[in-house]
């Protein structure tokens, strides 16, 4: 009896909440970086440059690109071929007139392989080169978005459809996911529930990552709500016009403020850091958010 107490004491001691999040789109977003072997790319962006100004240097890399990746994850290898990256992002303005072709286009344009057309952009633009990957399978975002323990996060940067936005072509996601999943999947597809949804977009993720007073609409909580339209929410981002607005919300409120009336911004910034346990005086300040 000892033995047995004991091993259940140990195994709650031991276990772990798990969960996972996605966004709720077919392909994914990196860079050029995510083609070639980890090797070329040690010591950052300019050892990386360097080495890929070098003739035997390159050779080696585009064989590696070509070949099935040992060790690593070939993006090009999971597209399966440069028509399904599309490259979204470039610094030098020299190049912007590439973003929204595919790699397989620049390469046509240029007369040179999708290898060394990947290398030359990344040493012409100075970066990794902003890309998208068409690797995903709709049939497993579907099983994905039906797992009670999924949470979903845009894994995009906050943007507008103004102003500098506009030079770069950014993933959907980073406009629609959210709206994707109560239209698409919630409304049109009836995947799980709205109201399963509505948890696994707030109190879930809140769980999980220990945000006090979030996530709840309970007293003594943060007023952060947002009013939404069932029957019309929708995304309209695409990956050939990503900077589109979804429609549907209609109003939604920051720590109390109204921050959306009508589907128009307010104009308020009640916005303010939300902490976790990684916070050094999340133990101490209770009552922090």
């Amino acid at each position: 009896m000892m033995s047995r107490a004991f091993s259940y004491v140990l195994l709650c001691l031991l276990t772990l909440a798990i969960t996972a999040d996605m966004y709720t789109y077919h392909a994914s977003s990196t860079g050029l970086n995510a083609t070639m072997p980890p090797w070329v790319q040690e010591g950052g962006l300019h050892a990386w440059i360097g080495r890929l100004r070098d003739p035997a240097t390159r050779e080696r890399v585009r064989r590696e690109m070509a070949a099935p990746a040992l060790g690593w994850t070939n993006n090009l290898e999971l597209a399966g071929s440069p028509d399904n990256v599309l490259l979204v992002g470039f610094r030098n303005e020299t190049l912007r007139s590439y973003t929204g072709k595919t790699l397989a286009e620049v390469a046509a344009e240029r007369g040179t392989s999708p290898a060394v057309t990947a290398m030359d952009l990344v040493i012409e633009d100075s970066s990794r080169v902003s890309a998208v990957y068409f690797v995903m399978d709709e049939d497993n975002i579907r099983k994905k978005v039906a797992l009670p323990w999924m949470s979903f996060g845009s894994d995009g940067a906050s943007l507008a459809a103004e102003g500098s936005f506009l030079e770069s072509q950014p993933h959907p996601r980073a406009y629609g996911n959210f709206a994707r999943l109560l239209g698409k999947y919630v409304r049109d597809e009836a995947l799980i529930p709205l109201e399963e949804a509505v948890r696994r977009l707030t109190a879930l993720p809140a769980h999980t990552l220990k945000i006090r007073r979030r996530g709840a609409l309970q007293v003594g909580y943060f007023a952060d709500v947002v009013v939404f339209d069932a029957s019309t929410i929708r995304d309209h981002a695409t990956f050939a016009a990503p900077h589109a607005y979804a429609t549907g919300m209609v109003h939604v409120f920051v720590n109390g403020a109204q921050v959306l009336r009508g589907g128009a911004h307010t104009g308020a910034l009640p916005g303010r850091v939300v902490r976790g346990p990684g916070w050094t005086g999340w133990n101490k300040a209770s009552s922090s958010p």
